[in-house]
């Protein structure tokens, strides 16, 4: 016998229990989602977030709404697998994170005063060492990629002060850094380059880069993820129009490329 499915719902509170009962019934009776695992789920949850955040920098609503939900669901799920060996369930995950909400945000809940969001950001680290942290940095996942992990680290050492003052210093650091670079990289002699001293020069020149960035509010992956996307566009425009001239790339100069990659940047 079908189980008889719950109804749409008209209250966010109708619509999230109808999805705690879908995850009720299809763990209990699916046999895929009945062998799922915190760790089976990992993986497929990363490249959910992944997908959001496509949809997000494609600006496509109706996407973005369907992956949210694909999010929801997860986190739903992680907490039906925990609620059954009697570790935590969904109830204490929302009270978890509204109790969390409430205490670090004493200017709303007491009778903390703040000026600005610098102000919130600073109480909120503060409060985090309170509740136990060993280090501002603690909160930062070693498995996050660099190059977000870099903006985090420094938005998080700023929470407590520990920055620059004005943009025209963090610029200053940029310029030394990429003549410290180029003087280890010998971008102009011919003498042998110690990789190693030079990875840690360029590695320095990128994180003051992503701080100057964050001095003027753009946010470094999107801004590295828009310039790929639009390298992929102008380099897939520059295969169309090799294969529609009877050519491929490889057969082609970089002079002949070139004249087809300039078209691809006027679209």
């Amino acid at each position: 016998m079908p189980i008889t499915a719950p109804i749409t719902a008209a209250t966010p509170s109708g619509a999230f229990e109808r999805l705690l009962t879908i995850m009720d019934d299809l763990r209990t009776n699916c046999p895929w989602d009945k062998k799922q695992t915190l760790e089976s789920l990992r993986h497929l949850t990363i490249e959910e977030t992944y997908e959001l955040s496509d949809a997000i920098l494609g600006g496509d609503m109706q996407e973005i709404k369907k992956e949210l939900g694909d999010i929801m669901l997860h986190l739903v799920f992680y907490s039906r697998i925990a609620s059954e060996t009697e570790d935590f369930n969904i109830t204490d995950v929302l009270n978890g994170i509204c109790d969390k909400l409430i205490n670090r945000h004493p200017h709303i809940y007491s009778d903390t005063e703040v000026s600005d969001e610098n102000d919130v950001k600073r109480n909120w680290e503060q409060i985090k060492l309170k509740e136990g942290n060993r280090s501002v940095l603690g909160g930062v996942p070693v498995s996050l990629p660099a190059l977000v992990k870099a903006s985090r680290i420094q938005e998080k050492a700023r929470g407590v002060g520990f920055d620059w003052e004005n943009k025209e210093q963090v610029w200053a650091k940029v310029e030394e850094e990429l003549q410290e670079f180029k003087d280890e990289y010998n971008v102009i002699g011919e003498e042998k380059v110690d990789h190693e001293k030079a990875e840690n020069e360029f590695g320095d020149l990128l994180f003051s880069l992503i701080n100057f960035a964050r001095f003027i509010n753009i946010n470094p992956e999107d801004a590295l993820e828009k310039t790929n996307r639009k390298f992929i566009k102008r380099f897939q425009y520059l295969e169309d129009k090799a294969a529609e001239n009877g050519k491929k790339l490889h057969d082609m100069n970089l002079a002949e490329m070139d004249v087809f990659w300039e078209e691809a940047k006027k679209k």
